[in-house]
């Protein structure tokens, strides 16, 4: 809950990097935020319809797409790599694979490792 509530908070933060848990922790935190939204919507409407599922999709475009840039960053890739979901097929499952891909260690353009794990030591003896 506190990845997503932290996900939520950096709303506006797309030049960050964001561990791979709290991707995945936003994306699940989410996913049960619609289903309890459809089923709010049954409950109270009676039939399926789309006001609070809406409401919640639309309040959550932009920190989804932050998250998304945020974590492709962790892996050293730029937010631009976003749109590879609009190739057909392939494009989606494209950048499924780049959010399941482990954090680039150490430090990288777009700041230091959020998991504090700092990269391959260079031991040169002088």
């Amino acid at each position: 809950m506190n990845d997503f509530i932290q996900a939520l908070k950096k709303w506006k933060d797309f030049s960050t990097r964001a561990r791979r848990r709290e991707y995945w922790m936003y994306v699940l935190f989410l996913i049960l935020t619609l289903i309890v939204a459809m089923i709010l919507d049954t409950i109270i409407f009676g039939f399926p319809v789309a006001l609070f599922y809406g409401l919640v999709c639309l309040l959550a475009i932009v920190p989804s797409i932050a998250v998304c840039v945020r974590r492709l960053h962790d892996t050293g890739r730029s937010g631009w790599w976003y749109f590879i979901q609009l190739v057909p097929f392939i494009g989606g499952i494209w950048l499924f694979i780049l959010m399941l891909l482990d954090s680039q260690p150490g430090t990288n353009q777009y700041g230091p490792n959020p998991k504090g794990i700092e990269g391959p030591m260079n031991y040169q003896q002088q």
